[in-house]
């Protein structure tokens, strides 16, 4: 069965920040692929979801859909760098039953995401 969730776009109001934010806390490769575009595409394999930092004029929120992140039994230290790249801690760690264990913070342009590990 395809994902149902196939991309998104996060708002960001400095994509130079959000890109060190998000490259340190999802240990991943967020790059500029689209030159003149504000954009940058978070690394993914062939069949993974994934997306992309987008500024413009959408405004970053925490309101509204909660993304998580796998963090792929780095949650601890996902938290500690969220803090250090400009993120602010939300909920602090805490287990969600038997689906692992999960902190919310605020991305360092405003948006709510979930950091989630099992």
């Amino acid at each position: 069965m395809p994902h149902r969730v196939i991309w998104f776009d996060i708002p960001v109001s400095d994509l130079d920040r959000a890109i060190g934010f998000y490259s340190h806390v999802l240990s991943a490769k967020v790059e500029k692929q689209f030159p003149g575009q504000p954009v940058a595409v978070i690394e993914h394999g062939e069949s993974d979801v994934s997306g992309c930092l987008h500024q413009s004029e959408d405004r970053p929120s925490d309101h509204g859909p909660l993304l998580y992140f796998n963090v792929q039994g780095r949650l601890d230290d996902a938290v500690a760098q969220a803090e250090r790249y400009g993120g602010r801690i939300v909920k602090a760690k805490h287990q969600i039953g038997p689906y692992g264990w999960r902190a919310l913070i605020q991305d360092s342009e405003g948006n709510r995401i979930a950091l989630h590990s099992e």
